[in-house]
């Protein structure tokens, strides 16, 4: 069973088989190329602030699926129907996480390869970059997942969930876009760490959210 949701939910949320699941790549890899025209051909600022910019348009990006998330199968009645199967919430919501960051981490870490290029970032710089967006993609796929839990019900939710996601997720930004100023690779564990923490707290909290809209 949960084989089979993964499968399902993976077919959803992949970029170019579920609809519209490759605009955050799309985007993301259009600020990569909008931002050098932006500053003008300096290598030496692009250098400087390119890896932020990066970190800014993957926090973005990560905004743009969280309506379809998990709002439609709630409206379907999809998740009632695994309950009955005798799935629980934590684990609809474990699953759906592993397929949202599958769908969404991995193609954003190779559209930083062509990114990076436009931006003049290479050599530690380019590897502290990549590194800390594997570290820190899972943890913004956790809060993306909760936020989209909690909205689903809500009228809003689409608007709302942007604007929870930016605050709830600055400590990653923080920690990572550090990580690059200060060349510092030992601030990587700092994303790790709350990455994982966020991991761990995500299936619980939006399943709990799943549960309590079901009861409203």
């Amino acid at each position: 069973m949960i084989l089979a949701l993964l499968r399902r939910d993976l077919g959803q949320f992949f970029p170019f088989t579920g609809s519209g699941a490759a605009l955050p790549v799309v985007f993301f890899v259009a600020v990569a190329m909008l931002f050098p025209f932006a500053v003008g051909p300096d290598a030496n600022l692009m250098l400087k602030t390119g890896g932020g910019v990066v970190w800014i348009a993957a926090l973005l990006a990560a905004i743009l699926p969280l309506e379809k998330l998990v709002a439609r199968d709630i409206a379907l009645g999809f998740f009632d129907q695994l309950r009955l199967r005798g799935v629980t919430e934590e684990a609809m919501m474990a699953v759906r996480l592993v397929a949202h960051w599958l769908s969404f981490g991995p193609p954003l870490l190779l559209a930083t390869f062509p990114a990076a290029a436009l931006l003049k970032i290479e050599g530690e710089t380019f590897d502290i970059l990549l590194l800390g967006l594997l570290a820190g993609t899972p943890g913004l796929a956790a809060i993306g997942l909760m936020i989209a839990a909690l909205t689903a019900s809500l009228r809003a939710g689409a608007a709302l969930s942007g604007l929870l996601l930016i605050p709830l997720a600055l400590p990653i930004l923080i920690f990572g876009a550090g990580a690059l100023a200060r060349q510092d690779p030992a601030s990587l564990g700092f994303v790790g760490a709350i990455s994982l923490g966020l991991v761990a707290i995500a299936p619980f909290a939006a399943g709990a959210a799943i549960r309590a809209t079901r009861e409203q």
